[in-house]
C-alpha cells in the first residue's frame, strides 16, 4: 500500500529535507509540498490524502488553523512537526498519531512512519474528535500561555564562547541550517535555522521581513517600497535588507509603517 503524502512547512529547506528522507521509504509517495496553510487547505479539500506532515508554527494560517478548517472528520492521519520540545511533546505523546521535532532525524522519522502503518493496519489511524481537540487545546495553551522568549544566545567567538544579548542583535541572516547574527559590526554563527530562531524571539521586537532575514525593530531607520510587492529596509548602520510583501505587512501591523 502506497500512502499519498503531503508535506506542509513554510521553510523550503525543511520541506525539501523531509521529502528527501521520505524518498527512502517505498510505501510513501509525496504528492504535494505546501509552503503555507492556505496551500495545504486547498489541496486537502480537493484531493485524497492518506498521510499529512503538518508544521505547527506557520505565519497567517498555522497548523492549528489548517486542522480546524479541514474539519476533524476529514483530517487524514497526521504527523505534526514542531520546534517545541516540552509542552507540545508531552501533549503529542498522549494524544497524537505522532510528532517530529526539528531538525527531523531519520531514525525518529522511521519510528513515526512505523507507528502510522500499524495504526492504519488496525484501522485506528484517525484520531477521535475528542483526542484531536485535546491536542489542539494542549498546544495552544503551551504556545500562547507558557511561551517565553530567548534573552541571549551562546555563540562561538574564535576559540571561546560568549553570550550575546538579543537586544544587541541588529539583524539575523539565514545560512542554510545555520543563522548569522549581526551584532555591532560583528558576525556570529548559530547552529539554528532562521525559522527556529523566529519562534524564539519576541515578535514585538524582532520581525521576519524576508525568508532570509529577521530584523530588530529598534535598528530600523528607513523603509522603502519597491513597487507593489517587495521593499527595502535601511538599518541605523546603513545596512540595506530586502523586504517581502509579507514582511511589510508585519511591520504595518506593528504600527511601524504607514501607507
Amino acid at each position: 500500500m502506497t500512502l499519498k503524502t503531503v508535506i506542509v512547512d513554510d521553510e523550503p529547506l525543511a520541506r525539501d529535507f523531509l521529502g528527501m528522507l521520505l524518498a527512502s521509504h517505498k510505501d510513501i509517495e509525496v504528492v504535494a509540498l505546501c509552503k503555507n496553510g492556505q496551500e495545504a487547505l486547498a489541496y486537502l479539500q480537493s484531493r485524497p490524502v492518506e498521510l499529512l506532515f503538518l508544521d505547527v508554527q506557520m505565519p497567517e494560517m498555522g497548523g492549528f488553523d489548517v486542522v480546524e478548517r479541514v474539519g476533524l472528520r476529514h483530517l487524514p492521519p497526521t504527523i505534526f512537526v514542531t520546534a517545541y520540545h516540552e509542552h507540545a511533546v508531552r501533549a503529542f505523546d498522549v494524544h497524537a498519531v505522532d510528532y517530529l521535532t526539528k531538525p527531523v532525524e531519520p531514525e525518529r522519522l522511521g519510528m513515526a512512519l512505523e507507528r502510522v502503518r500499524k495504526k492504519i493496519a488496525a484501522e485506528t489511524a484517525l484520531m477521535t474528535q475528542e483526542q484531536l481537540a485535546a491536542v489542539l487545546n494542549g498546544l495552544r495553551n503551551s504556545t500562547e500561555e507558557s511561551k517565553s522568549y530567548s534573552s541571549r544566545f551562546l555563540v562561538k567567538d574564535g576559540e571561546k564562547e560568549i553570550l550575546v544579548s538579543v537586544e544587541k542583535i541588529h539583524w539575523i541572516e539565514a545560512a542554510d541550517y545555520y543563522s548569522c547574527l549581526h551584532v555591532n559590526g560583528r558576525r556570529y554563527m548559530l547552529r539554528e535555522t532562521i525559522g527556529d530562531l523566529s519562534n524564539k524571539l519576541d515578535p514585538k521586537q524582532f520581525v521576519r521581513i524576508h525568508r532570509s532575514s529577521i530584523v530588530n525593530l529598534d535598528q530600523i531607520q528607513e523603509i522603502y517600497r519597491d513597487g507593489q510587492a517587495d521593499g527595502t529596509v535601511v538599518l541605523t548602520d546603513g545596512q540595506k535588507l530586502r523586504m517581502s510583501r509579507a514582511g511589510r505587512q508585519k511591520l504595518t501591523e506593528l504600527g511601524k509603517t504607514s501607507d
